[in-house]
């Protein structure tokens, strides 16, 4: 009965914020404890990751009001933030046009190409030889 109650406890502050050691500390309970109550009980287990679930959702309400209040109080920051995340037109955007010719890249072009993705940090250098090496295939 005394497990369950410490559970329940870990569950609820879990809930109210969705970290682990901040929850444990709350409850005064170990890592080492909850983790093992986790792997071994499967109905705790279900639980722990619902309440994990909650807690994000409250803690991702809460940022929204705050952002929100900011935007009325025009703060640019802000309001930037949420016309980049929640407006297709002022999100970041990369274009790329092409013919469907199946042609391997010119050497300049492959430089042209890896030094593009590498600005947008999209891919590591490597990546232009297997585009190549799978045209060819």
């Amino acid at each position: 009965m005394k497990k369950n109650k410490f559970q329940d406890q870990f569950l609820d502050e879990l809930r109210k914020v969705p970290i682990i050691q901040v929850a444990c500390e709350k409850t005064g309970l170990s890592r080492n404890s909850v983790y093992r109550w986790k792997r071994t009980d499967k109905s705790f287990a279900k639980k722990m990751d619902g309440a994990q679930v909650e807690g994000v959702a409250l803690v991702n309400d809460m940022s929204e009001s705050q952002l929100l209040t900011l935007i009325k109080e025009k703060n640019y920051s802000a309001i930037s933030f949420w016309l980049r995340h929640r407006n297709d037109n002022y999100k970041d955007k990369i274009e790329i046009t092409t013919k469907e010719d199946n042609q391997a890249l010119t050497p300049s072009q492959a430089k042209i190409v890896k030094q593009a993705l590498k600005l947008a940090s999209i891919t590591k250098s490597r990546s232009i030889k297997k585009i190549n090496s799978n045209k060819h295939e």
